[in-house]
């Protein structure tokens, strides 16, 4: 006679067969969370590549949630958006970065036109099958996130527009100071100080410094950034025709019921928000924040914050 009742172990042992496989799913799940959440952050997203027009052109994309496409600066990367900036937005938006053709790890040709650059973005986003999603464009980007919401207003959900101007001359013209420092083959602290913060300021200053290294913590930026007075010329043509606004954009934007939400920094010397003030009243559907003691670049001082505003602006906002 055995000295237990085999009757009783047989279904201890068909349960516990059942459940090594669960916990070993369950397990394996709960090895991957970590990697899982490094891939969705921006120190750590993938650089991807898609055929646009015949260019082999470099986008990030991590964040679940309603699309937002990033338009950059002038000598703007994938790697120098600010992560704290994109990652907290990734927290309940797609973000997706993407290098114009010609810059960063793109290949091909910046255009020297805002049409033709807002025409690219729009190829970019039927590459990624985006039908509708929000532009969200810093300066240069600005530009080409306008001309975009005006030829396709029905797939331009929102526009967030970062240290930018509107069509047209400004009151305020760009500061000899910010073309000696944006010109520069290579930026260090000092410089972005002047280029993106209020150098004039404590507070900015650090929020400059912080900033920096966050940027700086993904290996080889530099290398990437252009960095010839060749390459400056493109933008600079393209920025001159978009001021001239001899397509009438200004009015166009006037009119315009897409969602807008504008950023601008009490002491940009590149494009003054001051430069809204005439026209913000007439646009139907516009909200203008200025941030205290901050430049050119106010979503890289007050990432979190930035980030907070947008969100809400998306989540509450519609023609």
């Amino acid at each position: 006679m055995l000295p237990f009742n085999i009757r009783r172990l047989r279904p201890r042992l068909a349960i516990r067969r059942t459940l090594l496989p669960w916990l070993a799913s369950l397990l394996l799940a709960v090895s991957l969370l970590p990697v899982r959440a490094e891939a969705a952050s921006a120190a750590h997203a993938q650089t991807h590549y898609v055929t646009v027009n015949g260019d082999r052109i470099a986008y990030r994309s991590f964040g679940q949630g309603s699309p937002i496409l990033f338009a950059n600066r002038m000598r703007g990367t994938l790697d120098t958006w600010d992560p704290l900036f994109l990652d907290t937005l990734a927290r309940q938006h797609r973000v997706i970065t993407v290098d114009y053709p010609g810059v960063g790890y793109s290949s091909g040709r910046l255009p020297d036109d805002m049409a033709q650059v807002a025409g690219f973005l729009r190829d970019f986003a039927d590459a990624l099958k985006l039908e509708r999603f929000a532009m969200l464009g810093w300066s240069w980007g600005g530009f080409a996130s306008q001309t975009l919401l005006l030829q396709e207003p029905q797939r331009v959900t929102h526009a967030i527009l970062v240290g930018t101007n509107p069509p047209g001359p400004g009151q305020l013209p760009i500061q000899q100071v910010f073309i000696e420092r944006a010109i520069k083959p290579v930026n260090d602290l000092a410089d972005e100080e002047v280029l993106f913060f209020e150098p004039k300021s404590a507070f900015s200053r650090a929020a400059a410094k912080a900033s920096r290294e966050r940027i700086y913590a993904r290996p080889d930026v530099v290398s990437r950034i252009p960095d010839t007075m060749e390459e400056f010329q493109v933008y600079f043509k393209a920025a001159s025709v978009f001021r001239e606004d001899e397509a009438g954009r200004r009015d166009q934007l006037a009119r315009s019921r897409t969602p807008l939400l504008i950023l601008c920094g009490d002491n940009d010397t590149s494009t003054p928000g001051q430069n809204w003030f005439p026209l913000v009243g007439q646009l139907p559907n516009a909200q203008l924040i200025v941030y205290p003691e901050s430049g050119h670049g106010p979503q890289h001082q007050y990432p979190e914050l930035s980030a907070e505003y947008i969100s809400r602006f998306l989540a509450r906002t519609s023609r």
